[in-house]
């Protein structure tokens, strides 16, 4: 995938975590964007190889909140 279009679905698929940190953490989204862009998920979801963006915000949501309470993500076969 190209840059630039990669860049458009970070741009659509990230907001949508942060809403699901809000709705379901209580989190401000000032906190939960916070606590997102300072994650290891985040940092892995940013590379383009690792084809995270390839999940839904849900499964991404999940993951966000494993690597918080757990301290590792457990990443799924097709990602």
């Amino acid at each position: 995938m190209d840059q630039k279009k990669f860049e458009a679905v970070m741009i659509l698929l990230v907001p949508q975590i942060i809403h699901l940190l809000v709705e379901n953490n209580g989190y401000d989204e000032v906190t939960a964007s916070k606590n997102f862009y300072r994650s290891d998920l985040y940092a892995f979801l940013e590379q383009e190889d690792t084809k995270l963006w390839h999940l839904s915000p849900l499964a991404l949501y999940h993951m966000f909140s494993e690597e918080q309470n757990t301290g590792s993500i457990l990443f799924p076969e097709e990602a």
